[in-house]
């Protein structure tokens, strides 16, 4: 079944727009309309990676979103690029995943830390979608604790050897660049070192796709260093900063995904309105059901608010003002968000809300990772406490 998806996410934000903003927003939600939310679940049963829609989207910059030009990028602001990424998450959360991480996270620690030689040999191919980024800060005895991480760089002359693994990393093997952070100290935070390194470099491999609960055709691998030798210009920023320059670029990543999660949101809630009005269960559609239609009232509702939340981090982003606090806000909100809505998407849906018939079982699979990567929801109630207390204790 082929689910034509409407221009609701940014229409009631038109106000806020211009018109160039308006046209690239249109152009992505009209490119996704035809050639990846047909795909999505076929793409999800097959498990193959989406390099024809990749490629796509790279054709309208959307692969080096918010670099800037002069580095190959198409250089949006914040909030163009987050509508962009609704759009393609509202039909394919996996190809907005793989969109969400180049953009927020290998791309932004290179062009804030990156030298300009690394600028040009690394963010360039990426910016302009002739390459695939990854990142490479989760280790499986290292999660939400990622200060205990352990692949160890060790100085081998002028350069630096790698052993040790990561997990969970999107793209795994098939992305070109990898920002791996990697133990070069003692324990603890300010030991850790950020490297780049190149898929082909001898020693590094990566494991068979991991079978994943939603997001298949999003591929997740571990990937092993074993004696793997990069040189001192691939070390991104000072030694001892990694960690530092991952957190930081993480805030970015927050609202990328915030803009998943709301883009798998509107979608549930926009078929599940549609069938609500299609659905006749004694003697009237069930839409005029108190009990479905308040679930549709209230889906609208929190998609509204969280979306509301991920614009603002966006916008005070590029105003160059603290946003780590409003970013942990709406990647809070809009996963909570993705995850209820899907379920109750299901829930008006009935018995064929079970069914791969229908697309809202594949939306509700693909919601629930987003309360988990790029920081936990229990994370983010942590980043946001802190703020808040610090506020109370100046």
């Amino acid at each position: 079944m082929t689910h034509v998806l409407d221009s609701a996410s940014s229409a009631g934000l038109s106000f806020a727009l211009s018109d160039e903003q308006r046209l690239i927003v249109q152009s992505v939600r009209d490119f996704v309309r035809d050639h990846i939310a047909p795909l999505a679940g076929e793409y999800d049963k097959s498990g193959e990676f989406p390099w024809p829609q990749l490629r796509g989207l790279a054709g309208l910059g959307l692969l080096g979103a918010t670099v800037p030009e002069e580095w190959g990028g198409a250089g949006l602001d914040s909030v163009t690029y987050a509508l962009c990424l609704e759009e393609v998450a509202a039909a394919d959360a996996s190809v907005a995943v793989i969109v969400s991480v180049q953009n927020g996270l290998p791309e932004q620690m290179l062009f804030r830390y990156g030298t300009d030689a690394q600028k040009d040999q690394y963010l360039r191919p990426l910016a302009s979608g002739a390459k695939l980024g990854a990142f490479c800060l989760t280790e499986s005895s290292a999660g939400s604790d990622a200060a205990s991480l352990r692949l160890k760089a060790e100085r081998d002359g002028a350069g630096w050897v790698l052993n040790g693994s990561k997990a969970w990393i999107t793209s795994g093997g098939q992305a070109d660049t990898y920002l791996v952070m990697a133990r070069t100290g003692g324990a603890g935070a300010r030991g850790v070192t950020c490297f780049v390194v190149d898929r082909q470099t001898e020693g590094l491999s990566f494991g068979k796709p991991e079978e994943k609960m939603g997001l298949h055709a999003a591929h997740t691998t571990t990937v092993q260093f074993d004696g793997v030798h990069v040189g001192d210009d691939q070390r991104v920023g000072d030694e001892g900063q990694g960690l530092i320059i991952a957190l930081a670029s993480l805030d970015a990543g927050r609202i990328g995904i915030a803009m998943q999660a709301l883009g798998i949101a509107r979608a549930a809630y926009q078929h599940a309105a549609r069938y609500a009005l299609e659905r006749e269960q004694f003697g009237k559609k069930i839409a005029e059901h108190q009990g479905v239609s308040f679930k549709i009232a209230e889906m609208a509702a929190r998609i509204e608010a969280a979306r509301l939340v991920a614009l603002k981090a966006a916008w005070l982003k590029d105003q160059g003002l603290k946003y780590s606090r409003e970013a942990s806000i709406a990647k809070l909100l809009a996963s909570d968000a993705a995850v209820d809505v899907t379920r109750d998407a299901i829930q008006v849906f009935g018995g064929n809300g079970y069914s791969r018939e229908y697309p809202v079982e594949r939306l509700y699979r693909d919601a629930k990772v987003t309360e988990i990567y790029e920081g936990t929801s229990e994370i983010q109630k942590l980043v946001i406490a802190r703020s808040v207390f610090s506020e109370f204790s100046e």
